[in-house]
């Protein structure tokens, strides 16, 4: 998945770099773009700890540090499309209101509190306590080892108001994208237009844009609060029952982890500025490629 995501939105950082913040749609995406970077890059550490030949280290770091902001920016990446959802929702219903600060600087303040809260309220503790000493330890098979009681505790609760965040969320998306729907195909049906085409590329959007989130994350947020009761409940992680209740897990994650790779394709749908953008710098790109390459084949040739 890594050079797929890195490819992908290193186009989309790209693109967004150059678009400017004249829209809270655009704040919110731009907040997005950086959530997927990140994510991006702890792939290969993550995948690197998980290597039997690997140091006990690697791994330490990684459940410390590098999984926690991991969780937290996965996250925040959920919230800011549950933003994004709310953003255009009020825009289409109520075009001439200021609903749910449509304003670039609430926007931006929003934006801002929604990293701090997700770092502040589940990463940093992460690193916090997971405060055990590994000089005793000559195998670490999971991150629970690190943690003592109160750590257990926490995780075990941040599990579950995070996996409350997101089924908030999903309602709200789905919602939202329902009532853009129907907002849209009455507006065709009031101005007598009969473009059955544009109603259903309107719905293949908004079907996309839903089935993407509900398939990334869904899975993931069924297998996780079961498995969180066996990490945190149990002596042995070794036999067979927790192994799969892991496999489900990891599986699971990696299918919400693909949204990073699904989210800049969705920029292209949802947002026109961006489309924009992207085919007026590939065109630039294509220009000057054609007058470096004239540029070398006059250079070289005969005189």
């Amino acid at each position: 998945m890594f050079p797929i995501a890195l490819l992908l939105n290193g186009v989309a950082a790209w693109v967004s770099l150059h678009l400017k913040s004249t829209s809270t749609f655009v704040v919110y995406l731009k907040n997005l773009v950086a959530a997927d970077i990140i994510m991006t890059l702890i792939i290969p550490v993550s995948a690197a700890s998980d290597l039997p030949a690997m140091s006990n280290i690697l791994f330490v770091l990684s459940c410390r540090y590098f999984s926690g902001i991991f969780y937290s920016t996965l996250y925040s990446c959920i919230t800011l499309l549950g933003l994004i959802s709310l953003d255009r929702f009020f825009k289409i219903m109520t075009p001439h209101s200021k609903w749910f600060g449509q304003n670039l600087t609430f926007s931006k303040l929003i934006s801002g509190s929604v990293w701090v809260i997700m770092f502040g309220g589940s990463a940093l503790p992460n690193i916090i306590l997971s405060n055990k000493s590994v000089a005793n330890m000559t195998e670490i098979s999971t991150c629970m080892k690190l943690k003592g009681p109160a750590g257990l505790e926490l995780h075990h609760r941040t599990v579950i108001y995070l996996n409350v965040l997101f089924w908030l969320v999903s309602v709200v998306i789905a919602v939202c994208y329902i009532c853009i729907t129907n907002k849209v195909i009455q507006s065709f049906r009031s101005s007598g237009s009969i473009n059955n085409q544009g109603k259903q590329k309107i719905k293949l959007r908004v079907f996309l844009v839903v089935v993407v989130f509900f398939v990334s994350f869904g899975p993931y947020h069924i297998v996780r609060i079961p498995y969180t009761f066996q990490q945190v409940n149990r002596a042995s992680y070794t036999d067979c029952s927790y192994l799969r209740g892991r496999f489900a897990k990891e599986l699971s994650l990696w299918f919400a982890t693909t949204n990073i790779c699904m989210n800049p394709l969705l920029y292209i749908f949802l947002c026109r500025e961006f489309k924009e953008k992207l085919k007026s710098m590939m065109k630039n790109v294509s220009i000057a490629s054609q007058v470096a390459s004239a540029g070398k084949a006059e250079g070289t040739s005969p005189e």
